[in-house]
């Protein structure tokens, strides 16, 4: 197909700028006349071993793990094991009395009383007054790097790190605003408590076994790892060069015997194992007879959930994404009206995405009956963001999606 030559083209231009160690698209039509995705690979998923990205390459997948994890929380809900609307503090007591900074950025001993416990629902939409590390100059970011380890893998186990994390007051009064935050973290260790398994386990039994997603795991299997990606970044000069670690977030090997399981961050996958659950969001909450959820909690779960006033306010990475025509719903963010400029906003009216730092990104356009994925491996640094180092992955998103919609 043209438009297959013309992404492998771009995209092949950018690795040769050394803006893109390598990257993996998808494209998949539910009206495809023989129901196979359009491929494509570029670049080496191990530059210094020379060996290539390939249909099967394993990625991290960063923020990708969030709908995944959320899919889990809201089957739980469909059961009756949990309601949107109950306090977490049910099943995780540690948060019975949360205290709330005057400022995000103040002291820690600056607080007030939360005026109404932190809800289910308040996690999926990352409404309960959490924040990230990095996201703070102040006291609480340097706090919540002592008290919960690394972001993706941390030597912190699940129990004591919801008990670290229910000590640190929040940054905002419960439902008031939208932080983005480590929330699916939690989320994912309260499955993993309700359950009384790993979450690794919950979802492998609940959502990979059923979709058939086999390559999707928090730990990659030894026999698979000649499949993963490398981690990559940039040096200060702007650079490609391996990550072998990055303190705060990953470590260079994973241990066999870590016990946190990031249910934002933590799960590696392939584009043919996350096009199987995506799928789920272009019809009834099914994939070939594979039900997961009801029509009617998918349709909640892709409606916007944020008001007007907590649209207009969330900020994220300094900008404002939800302002104009894109909401959030229960862990994915939600296309409200078009924009062709925006590729966060390409698609149909209720399509949902979400990207990943690792430079993933992934649409699911149910009026078009469409999935689109895009998987590299290339670590977004927030300071080098802001000095323009790094930024190559995005455009490259941006120009894939739109050649797959010109196709």
């Amino acid at each position: 197909m043209k438009s297959e030559n013309e992404i492998k083209s771009v995209l092949q231009k950018i690795v040769d700028e050394g803006q893109l160690a390598g990257a993996a698209t998808l494209v998949w039509r539910a009206d495809s006349k023989d129901g196979e995705a359009q491929t494509v690979c570029v670049g080496w998923r191990d530059v210094e071993a020379n060996l290539p990205i390939e249909r099967d390459t394993i990625f991290r997948i960063a923020s990708m793990t969030k709908p995944i994890t959320s899919v889990a929380a809201l089957m739980l809900v469909e059961e009756g094991r949990i309601a949107l609307a109950d306090p977490i503090s049910r099943f995780a007591p540690e948060f019975s009395h949360m205290r709330v900074l005057r400022s995000p950025n103040g002291p820690l001993d600056e607080t007030d009383p939360a005026e109404r416990p932190i809800t289910f629902e308040d996690l999926l939409t990352h409404r309960a007054g959490f924040t990230l590390a990095d996201f703070h100059r102040g006291p609480i970011g340097q706090a919540y790097r002592d008290a919960l380890g690394g972001e993706i893998d941390s030597d912190v186990a699940p129990d004591d790190w919801i008990a670290s994390l229910a000590q640190l007051p929040l940054i905002g009064q419960p439902g008031s605003a939208m932080y983005y935050s480590c929330s699916t973290d939690l989320l994912g260790f309260l499955i993993a408590r309700i359950e009384g398994a790993p979450l690794g386990e919950v979802i492998k039994r609940r959502i990979f076994d059923s979709l058939g997603m086999t390559d999707t795991s928090f730990l990659v299997p030894r026999e698979k790892r000649t499949r993963r990606a490398a981690a990559y970044g940039f040096d200060e000069e702007g650079c490609l060069t391996k990550l072998v670690t990055r303190s705060g977030v990953f470590v260079a090997e994973r241990p066999d015997d870590m016990v946190f399981e990031s249910g934002a961050a933590g799960l590696w996958s392939t584009l043919d194992d996350y096009l199987k659950f995506a799928r789920l969001f272009l019809g009834d909450g099914s994939v070939e007879s594979v039900r997961l959820l009801r029509p009617a909690t998918l349709a909640a779960m892709m409606s916007n959930q944020l008001t007007d006033s907590q649209r207009a306010n969330s900020v994220l990475l300094g900008q404002k994404p939800f302002a104009v025509g894109r909401g959030f719903g229960l862990g994915v963010s939600v296309v409200l009206e078009t924009d062709k400029a925006d590729f966060m906003r390409r698609g149909s009216p209720g399509t949902v995405s979400w990207p990943g730092a690792f430079g993933g990104w992934w649409q699911a356009d149910p009026a078009e009956g469409s999935v689109m994925i895009f998987l590299a491996h290339n670590m977004v640094d927030l300071a080098q963001m802001g000095k323009g180092i790094g930024l190559g992955v995005w455009g490259a998103i941006d120009t894939f999606q739109t050649l797959a919609l010109a196709s």
